[in-house]
């Protein structure tokens, strides 16, 4: 069962986010440094900056400063650039928070979780015992797995 966030329990930003229609972001106006943001890392093409509202603290958000609306639609050369930049970012964040993990996650429309429509990258830390729950898990039925692997391979091979 899902829980779906009412417009009292959402954020003012995230609830303005949440017009699809609507082209600018908030990811938009901090990267022109026309909302305060808490920056931690900046490149030709990315920018990392923690998130205000943290599974932790230490939770950093990066993003490629050429805006794409998320994994669906980034183009490679920009893809790249933004793992490379996760990737060099993940290490300092664990070690500055003496974190035991640490989460990569990014969610890709609205049923996936997103909100913001513009790529970014959550960097979170872990710690043990820390209670954040990712998700559960679920089993396949009988023969189902196969289906579903052809189904995809099959979208691979078009």
């Amino acid at each position: 069962m899902s829980h779906r966030i009412s417009e009292q329990e959402m954020p003012l930003w995230y609830a303005l986010e949440m017009n699809h229609e609507k082209e600018e972001t908030i990811f938009d106006k901090i990267l022109r440094r026309e909302i305060p943001a808490n920056v931690v890392y900046e490149d030709n093409q990315t920018f990392a900056f923690l998130d205000i509202n943290p599974v932790n603290p230490g939770h950093v958000l990066v993003i490629p400063k050429n805006p794409s609306r998320n994994i669906l639609d980034i183009d490679e050369k920009n893809w790249l650039a933004l793992m490379g930049t996760v990737r060099k970012l993940a290490r300092a964040v664990k070690e500055a928070m003496g974190a035991d993990g640490i989460n990569i996650d990014i969610n890709n429309e609205p049923a996936a979780g997103q909100i913001i429509f513009y790529t970014h990258i959550h960097i979170v830390p872990r710690f043990a015992g820390d209670a954040h729950i990712i998700r559960p898990h679920k089993n396949y039925a009988e023969g189902e797995a196969n289906k579903v692997a052809e189904k995809i391979k099959s979208r691979l091979a078009s």
